[in-house]
């Protein structure tokens, strides 16, 4: 079931994503997070307008997807940056797609007009996932982050609504 997250999802939330924190280059983050702290990041999703999805089944959290402000100046309203992350046991099972279905459709239905992902490199699945919505890649940038003693890639993809 895909339905829109509230504060009490958090901790399941954040027990999917500090995994990706501390395992993977797919978050740049070093440090996990904790419940409260992903509470106020779902909390100032929906202030601004834009939605957060959690796909559930049999009351477990299985991967959630959510669209940010692209930038904060006024003209890039309609412009959002989306990601999507899976429980690891998960992966490739097609919840990603569900979560960005349910997400692109309701992006369209506010007006949104420009959605945006960036992606850590390299990262096939992730790379197929966006391009299975009709993103293109439109940027590469060569290392720029740092994380596990390596320097990484990030590459931005891009699709009009």
């Amino acid at each position: 079931m895909i339905r829109l997250a509230n504060a009490d999802d958090a901790a399941a939330i954040c027990a999917i994503y500090n995994r990706y924190v501390l395992n993977t280059t797919i978050s740049f983050e070093d440090t996990t997070v904790r419940a409260p702290a992903m509470a106020e990041r779902i909390s100032a999703v929906f202030a601004a307008g834009l939605p957060w999805y959690v796909c559930e089944e049999d009351g477990v959290i299985l991967g959630y997807a959510y669209a940010s402000p692209w930038r904060t100046r006024h003209a890039y309203r309609f412009s959002v940056e989306i990601s999507a992350y899976v429980s690891p046991e998960r992966k490739l099972s097609g919840i990603g797609s569900q979560l960005y279905a349910h997400l692109i459709d309701d992006l369209q239905q506010r007006g949104m007009h420009s959605v945006i992902a960036g992606i850590s490199l390299p990262n096939p699945a992730s790379v197929a996932l966006h391009e299975k919505f009709g993103m293109t890649k439109v940027a590469h940038f060569k290392e720029v982050g740092f994380k596990f003693g390596r320097w990484i890639d990030v590459g931005y993809w891009e699709k009009q609504l």
